[in-house]
């Protein structure tokens, strides 16, 4: 990938004055031999012909050996054909005489780095990172600077720059797997340390219940939840998280898991998802009175979560306050735009609404996004991947199938 930023690095070092400092002061004879290179070298380059250019950069420093011009482009050029020794003084040189080429810092960062020089390449990579305009040489070299940081264990500063990276390209491919890989070690790192300080503590079941649930072993999951509870009954998210266990198995004993959120629900009040749980076994006995206050409060407390939006309009729907459901439905699409159970139930408000464009529309979207979620179902089972458990491992909302 980084090979594709040669252009950028060049583009931005031609922007040099032809004449550097010191230039008049060089034998007109001298002067007119490295105006020949130059443009010999900037032909070359022009014509994407790097390897023509490496000599005519070698020429002029042979007569001026301070050219910037030369000492940078003759770096950058060595960096991409792999001559990590050979760039690293080419580059080191240009920015003595020029330190806020941070372009040229990065690259020398990482030449360093691969050079095993990992102290020098650090303060370099560390300097020009933020000073960076260039996305991709951005990320190159904050996919540097994670791989020093992972080095040297320090996972909190390796994290950060994952964070930034991810702003910057959202769907890079090699940032996706970094970040993974980072937060995985982070994961790791801390699960031992709980290991080592308190291996029979509530808290260490309920670290190693939410791995069993990571691996698909619910039973397992909720023995270490059951047991978590009984070494610390104020343990915090452990009702609420052993409801959501035995949801998932398909527990048959409704009243211990509406006993398990009553219980999370008294244990913080103001937990949104706990009162969509309870409206939703209300809903199930038929009790609408109940399923409205509990969603209603869900709303107020979350306004911008798409499944409690989602969950009041329904029940608003079934009711028929078919506006108010509209409503909450079109906001419960704009906060979670690929949701295809939103946009299906939209349909169905558009079409009593009479607004039959609209409802093609959303119909059309749902076909969309459920094909889409066909794909990536079919996608998990290819790379032998449950997408319920990747689902909870990434927190994304919304990972429950709507009714």
């Amino acid at each position: 990938m980084i090979c594709k930023c040669i252009s950028v690095v060049l583009l931005g070092l031609l922007s040099f004055s032809s004449v550097p400092s010191g230039f008049c002061q060089l034998a007109p004879d001298t002067q007119s031999q490295i105006q020949t290179h130059l443009s010999e070298a900037h032909k070359f380059l022009n014509e994407n012909r790097p390897d023509a250019a490496i000599p005519e950069f070698r020429a002029i420093l042979a007569l001026d050996p301070s050219n910037i011009d030369a000492l940078g482009n003759l770096g950058v050029l060595l960096f991409f054909h792999g001559d990590y020794a050979g760039a690293i003084p080419n580059l080191h040189s240009a920015l003595q005489r020029k330190p806020d080429l941070w372009k040229l810092q990065a690259l020398l960062g990482m030449a360093e780095r691969r050079t095993g020089k990992p102290q020098t390449a650090r303060t370099d990579l560390e300097a020009s990172f933020t000073q960076l305009q260039d996305q991709k040489i951005r990320i190159e070299a904050g996919l540097e600077l994670v791989e020093l940081y992972t080095s040297a264990e320090e996972m909190d500063k390796a994290s950060a720059i994952v964070s930034t990276l991810r702003a910057l390209d959202p769907e890079n491919q090699q940032i996706i797997y970094t970040a993974y890989r980072v937060h995985s070690d982070m994961a790791r790192e801390d699960a031992m340390n709980l290991a080592l300080i308190a291996p029979h503590s509530a808290l260490m079941y309920q670290l190693m219940s939410h791995e069993a649930a990571r691996r698909g072993d619910t039973p397992a999951a909720i023995r270490d939840e059951r047991e978590a509870l009984r070494l610390d009954p104020n343990i915090q998210g452990v009702h609420f998280e052993l409801a959501e266990l035995l949801n998932a198995s398909m527990s048959e004993n409704d009243a211990e898991i509406k006993s398990q959120y009553e219980l999370a629900l008294k244990q913080n009040p103001l937990d949104e998802k706990t009162q969509l749980r309870l409206g939703a076994i209300a809903e199930r006995n038929h009790d609408q009175k109940t399923a409205l206050a509990l969603y209603t409060q869900a709303v107020a407390l979350q306004p911008d979560d798409p499944e409690a939006c989602y969950d009041l309009g329904k029940l608003l729907f079934s009711v028929n306050e078919i506006e108010m459901s509209e409503k909450l439905l079109t906001h419960a699409a704009q906060m979670d735009p690929t949701n295809a159970n939103i946009h299906f139930r939209l349909a169905t408000v558009y079409k009593r609404l009479g607004r039959d464009d609209e409802a093609k529309r959303e119909v059309a979207q749902y076909q969309k996004y459920k094909d889409l979620k066909e794909k990536l179902r079919e996608t998990f089972r290819e790379l032998h991947v449950d997408p319920k458990r990747l689902a909870q491992e990434e927190g994304v909302d919304g990972s429950k199938s709507f009714p």
